[in-house]
């Protein structure tokens, strides 16, 4: 007779309903599931599906105003219920989580080998030396570069990729039977992204635990995944093997969730034929852009002679790893950065070594949309006086024109009437990136300046912020400098494409060339490194990289 696997958790008839000022709000409502050893389950849905939540009460992290009432096991050991002791005791040893954003999970006051030695000796009687010597073991496993060096360094010395690696060491240092990985690889580029990734696949076939994959990015559900569940409104929809979800998908809802994931080759073909007779909108040239070094050290070069132009109507994408110099091309563009030496012509205007009052009626032609609506936007203002704001800073018309302006651009942007009233916090995250859209496009510009403007959001929400986008841009014809770390999101909405690494032009050309026969090796690693939403095609991928 075959052997019943016992699951190393298991969720059964878990219900969280929150008390708000409002009254009570259901989180989860009924959700079953179990993950067994060796096994990774993701779990999938937009934000406020109950994801989290569902997985966070395997570790007691829900806050006071949560009831739960259900079943949580972590092996054959019943989790809801126990006081904040047994808990303790519980995490780490037991569960494990690998959070979303390391530089908060991590604290910036102690060295990570301290943060690792710190969970490791709150479960075992290890002392101080033979817990360093194992941090460091753990540093390596997972892949930093000089562990024996590296221990002593604070997070803020290591960079986002290596932050999330120091998050699985303390993760796994007590070898759990559940690690929960809360979109462990949402803000990481998809060179650092395949890394983590692989490393994950590795630790599960090594120690043999289970994995709760929870996550908005269908090609990492297809490179990783198992089993798979989708939630929504907080409830489970579906439940199915990875390669059966992808290739036939029984819930509406599922579908429709596939359908929005963008895919790398499904090119912009359908975007306007690109005028390149008339004048660009935006020409930069020989852009170099150079940091003081810090305590003795020589001075950092983060832009190296970039130059580029973009025309009416054009989006060009602007691609690399972190630290290859996007954001600070873009904040250049701006005028927010000042460089060491090059032009930065907006319709003709060379913005550079101009006075903050030379440049306000240049800046006046242009928008940002930024990565982090919540971040941007005033949470004092209201929504309309947030879009108005732009209006109000440059002197243009009067109330009354104002709130037209803002009341049109909301019906451009798709936000019911009376938004404007409302204040960012009560907006949903694709709502707030909308509302960030309006605010770019109040001045009627040039040059839209979008710096990762839906790595935040869900697959849905983000197929209809990029659709938006591409139709505004049709019908208003401004030129678009578009800053992301996916590939798949640039070639939906890009013309042109130039990659970047350590401040330098890689190559430059259109989707085709760029993204489907790449010309260097480095194009080519991070075009390889981007995961197929398709779980036998990446699968295949896989296997022929090895």
């Amino acid at each position: 007779m075959s052997e019943v696997k016992t699951a190393a958790l298991s969720v059964s008839g878990l219900s969280v309903t929150f008390s708000t000022d409002a009254g009570p709000v259901d989180a989860v409502r009924d959700v079953s599931y179990a993950v067994y050893p060796g096994e990774v389950l993701a779990i999938v849905g937009e934000s406020g599906s109950g994801k989290s939540v569902s997985s966070r009460t395997a570790m007691g992290l829900l806050p006071a105003s949560a009831r739960v009432s259900g079943l949580v096991t972590v092996g054959d050991r019943p989790v809801t219920g126990l006081n904040e002791k047994q808990l303790t005791a519980l995490r780490g040893g037991d569960v494990a989580m690998i959070f979303q954003e390391p530089s908060r999970a991590l604290d910036p006051l102690f060295t990570v080998g301290f943060q690792l030695a710190e969970a490791l000796r709150a479960h075992s009687s290890m002392g101080r030396k033979a817990a360093r010597a194992k941090a460091i073991e753990l540093l390596g496993l997972v892949g930093l570069p000089d562990p024996d060096q590296r221990v002593d360094f604070y997070p803020h010395q290591l960079s986002g990729g290596q932050k999330q690696r120091v998050m699985i060491a303390i993760a796994i240092a007590c070898e759990p039977k559940v690690i929960i990985a809360d979109e462990p690889t949402t803000a990481l580029d998809v060179t650092v992204q395949a890394e983590i990734l692989d490393l994950l696949r590795d630790l599960r076939d090594r120690i043999g635990s289970a994995i709760v994959l929870i996550t908005h990015n269908m090609g990492v559900v297809a490179d990783l995944a198992d089993r798979v569940v989708v939630m929504r409104a907080g409830e489970v929809v579906e439940e199915a093997p990875v390669d059966e979800l992808f290739a036939a998908p029984k819930a509406e809802y599922t579908r429709a969730l596939l359908a929005a994931v963008p895919h790398l080759g499904a090119s912009s073909s359908s975007r306007a034929a690109v005028d390149v007779s008339v004048d660009p909108v935006l020409d930069v040239r020989d852009l170099v852009v150079t940091f003081p070094g810090a305590f003795g050290k020589p001075a950092f070069r983060a832009v190296d002679s970039v130059s580029f132009v973009i025309r009416p109507g054009e989006t060009l994408g602007l691609v690399g790893e972190s630290g290859s110099g996007k954001s600070t091309i873009g904040r250049c563009v701006a005028g927010l950065q000042r460089p060491h030496s090059g032009q930065v012509l907006i319709d003709s205007h060379d913005i550079v070594g101009r006075s903050e009052r030379a440049l306000r009626p240049i800046r006046q032609r242009l928008g940002f949309v930024f990565q982090d609506p919540a971040g941007s936007l005033n949470p004092r203002m209201t929504v309309g006086d947030c879009i108005a704001e732009p209006l109000v800073v440059h002197g243009v018309g009067d109330r009354a024109s104002r709130a037209a302006r803002v009341r049109h651009l909301l019906d451009d942007v798709r936000l019911p009437a009376g938004t404007e009233g409302r204040y960012p916090h009560e907006l949903s995250g694709g709502q707030r990136q909308r509302v960030s859209l309006a605010r770019a496009l109040v001045l009627d510009p040039d040059l839209i300046i979008a710096d990762e403007p839906t790595s935040a959001l869900d697959v849905s929400v983000q197929a209809d912020v990029l659709t938006l986008f591409t139709e505004l841009q049709a019908g208003c014809g401004w030129a678009c400098l578009f800053i992301s770390h996916d590939l798949a999101v640039v070639d939906q909405v890009s013309d042109r494409i130039m990659v970047l690494r350590e401040g330098k032009c890689v190559e430059e050309g259109d989707n085709e060339s760029i993204l489907r026969a790449p010309a260097q090796e480095y194009t080519q690693r991070l075009v390889a490194a981007v995961p197929v939403p398709d779980p036998v095609r990446q699968r295949a991928r896989r296997v022929g990289a090895a």
